[in-house]
């Protein structure tokens, strides 16, 4: 392309919509991810897709407030749909904390300086590792390339129907989560059964000195021979969560006018 302010102008506006990828999506918005490697990394997106992305139809690269705004909400349509899949994590992790004793046990998030649940920092790491290991990172910035052919540069605008389907999807990672922490919900339930029943038997035995072992005991090893599912689980919820964030763009995009 030798038309420099048509070049730096699709350049600036790509740069806002994979900004918003890397502020909400799950792996691009680590805080153990330097600062200063995300800039290069969207720079380096920005420029090398912008020559592409300026010559699409519909592409209309003139910077102006609309197509700002249009740009950083399809960064947010896609970063805060996938972040669902971070908060399914931590809201099971909290269940899995609450049921094997450490409700209490709380570490300080880098990324939010907020403290969390123990167990729900492990289960964000492990969800990070399914990510990285079943290459859903790279989906992720392929599903994000695609984007600008289905909503061009300039082009996108939030409609309602979009947000009321975040809204809704928001409620569904309670769902998820519990789904997630069920084996271990069930192990420690049976645990505690298996206790009070001991303790009706021989009300000699200490049972409130057995029963928080037992249930911690009882519960790692189920967790642990349930990792073995989350591979699938996580990618069929990513996977879904991605479909979703791609349909709320076609929303907001020109189909959607040519459609109304």
């Amino acid at each position: 392309m030798t038309d420099w302010p048509t070049f730096l102008s699709a350049m600036a506006l790509a740069l806002v919509r994979v900004s918003g990828m890397m502020v909400f999506a799950p792996f691009f918005s680590s805080a153990a991810i330097p600062t200063r490697l995300k800039v290069v990394f969207v720079g380096a997106v920005a420029y090398l897709l912008s020559p592409l992305v300026a010559t699409l139809p519909h592409a209309q690269t003139a910077i102006s407030y609309r197509a700002i705004l249009g740009e950083l909400g399809v960064g947010l349509v896609y970063g805060l749909s996938l972040a669902l899949l971070n908060e399914m994590l931590m809201f099971a992790g909290q269940i899995a904390g609450m049921q094997l004793s450490f409700s209490l046990v709380n570490l300080l998030d880098p990324g939010t300086n907020i403290e969390t649940p123990l167990m729900g920092e492990l289960f964000q790491l492990f969800g990070t590792l399914v990510l990285i290991a079943a290459g859903l990172d790279r989906i992720l910035l392929a599903s994000m390339v695609r984007s600008f052919t289905a909503v061009p540069l300039g082009s996108f605008a939030l409609a309602p129907a979009a947000s009321l389907a975040l809204v809704h999807a928001a409620a569904g990672i309670f769902l998820a989560a519990l789904e997630l922490a069920a084996p271990v919900l069930a192990a420690t339930l049976l645990t505690d059964v298996a206790v009070a029943l001991l303790g009706k038997l021989s009300p000699q035995l200490p049972v409130m000195m057995l029963t928080v072992p037992l249930k911690t005991l009882t519960g790692f090893a189920i967790f642990s021979g349930s990792l073995a599912l989350w591979p699938r689980f996580i990618e069929a919820r990513f996977a879904g969560l991605l479909d979703m964030a791609e349909h709320l763009l076609l929303l907001g995009g020109p189909a959607a006018g040519l459609r109304g």
